[in-house]
């Protein structure tokens, strides 16, 4: 077992100071190495704009010295050694590791980072994503995935779109089973300012299973239970608020409903749902 000892005050004051000294020194060292190798890689590149202007071979020239001094700093530990990715929750990592086309140990100065963001942001589930160095050896990748707010039929397909209408995805869509269908060419242009008109209800809201877009102009919902509830073009959502209130006074989608009108206002129009013959024929025999 060993043992620590203790030492003088003075001696341990001299140790402590060193010890400083060293740290502080290095990180000047670092952050002096890192200022001086950007400097370097921004003049060639400034130098290698104005060289391509006036010949093919001074850009050449130029290139090559890049090159060089990239694989230099490589050298020096300005390599790749992590990837930090931060807000990806739907999207896979080796998609995105795919995407980035980023080894570790790669020279970190020669990594494009436009190129990359651009890679990035055709996957799926990102909408928009930031690409930075942490140099000496660190790429930050920030993504921002879409929101998926509902499904899209049409023509007998389905697929996941997100508030501004953009597909997402069109397969392995069951675990999405919960959100509401919109049916309609226009419709997930028109989805989220219809999730907006139906907040004005926010009680409704667990009862609608889907909503068609009509004509171009209105919506038309389908509730749970079978119960279509035709909507009106101007101030939908007073319309809806309406059918709340009707709910609430007499509980009108636990009747045997088959359609809810709310196209005139201030009115609502019923229309039950047809008996049945043989349920008719037992009421004219009793």
């Amino acid at each position: 077992m060993s043992e620590r000892k203790s030492q003088p005050k003075s001696q341990k004051a001299k140790s402590t100071t060193g010890k400083r000294r060293r740290q502080w020194g290095a990180m000047l060292t670092g952050k002096r190495l890192v200022a001086a190798v950007s400097l370097v890689l921004v003049v060639l590149a400034g130098t290698g704009g104005w060289w391509a202007w006036s010949g093919g071979h001074a850009q050449r020239a130029v290139e090559k010295m890049r090159w060089r001094v990239i694989a230099a700093t490589s050298q020096l530990g300005f390599k790749v050694d992590e990837i930090l990715v931060v807000g990806r929750r739907e999207t896979r990592q080796e998609d995105l590791l795919k995407a980035v086309r980023l080894a570790r140990g790669a020279p970190i100065l020669a990594f494009d980072l436009k190129a990359a963001k651009a890679r990035v942001e055709k996957l799926p589930w990102v909408k928009a994503a930031t690409v930075e160095r942490m140099l000496p050896n660190t790429i930050l990748l920030n993504v921002e995935e879409r929101q998926p707010i509902a499904i899209w039929q049409h023509k007998g397909e389905f697929a996941l779109i997100d508030h501004t209408g953009e597909v997402i995805m069109r397969h392995g869509l069951a675990r999405f089973s919960d959100l509401i269908v919109v049916v309609g060419k226009e419709a997930p242009k028109r989805a989220s300012s219809l999730l907006h008109m139906l907040s004005a209800a926010p009680e409704l809201i667990p009862f609608v299973k889907a909503a068609q877009w009509v004509g171009e102009r209105r919506w038309n919902l389908r509730l749970k239970g079978g119960i279509d509830v035709r909507l009106p073009e101007a101030d939908a959502a007073a319309a809806w608020q309406r059918l709340a209130d009707y709910e609430r006074a007499h509980r009108v989608l636990e009747r045997d409903v088959q359609v809810l009108d709310l196209r005139i206002p201030d009115r609502l129009i019923v229309r039950k749902t047809p008996r049945p013959e043989s349920d008719k024929k037992k009421g004219q025999e009793t």
